[in-house]
């Protein structure tokens, strides 16, 4: 599945949105989202698949975290960009 079609489908934005205010466990973005517990791990998995999202572990609960950084920028004619990049959070380093 190719990065657009990961993030072509608006639960899986909305959950990217939660996760980039904090980790959050499949029982609180299910919660938060208004989904079943099913529904969420279905997106979850798909975005972690695409390297988008990571989790840990603590005690029980299993916690969701970004590990990318996406940026998508689209400009009107003429020059009619369309970029959609995701790098490691680390990437966006001010030295570059």
């Amino acid at each position: 599945m190719s990065l657009i079609d990961v993030l072509g489908n608006g639960t899986r934005l909305a959950i990217l949105r939660e996760l980039s205010r904090e980790p959050k466990y499949v029982s609180e973005l299910a919660e938060t989202i208004g989904m079943d517990g099913k529904t969420a791990v279905h997106h979850l998995s798909a975005l972690e698949e695409a390297g988008l999202i990571s989790y840990y572990r603590r005690g029980n609960r299993k916690y969701y975290e970004l590990a990318r950084c996406i940026e998508l920028r689209i400009a009107p004619p003429p020059e009619r960009a369309f970029v959609l990049q995701a790098t490691a959070p680390d990437s966006d380093d001010a030295s570059d």
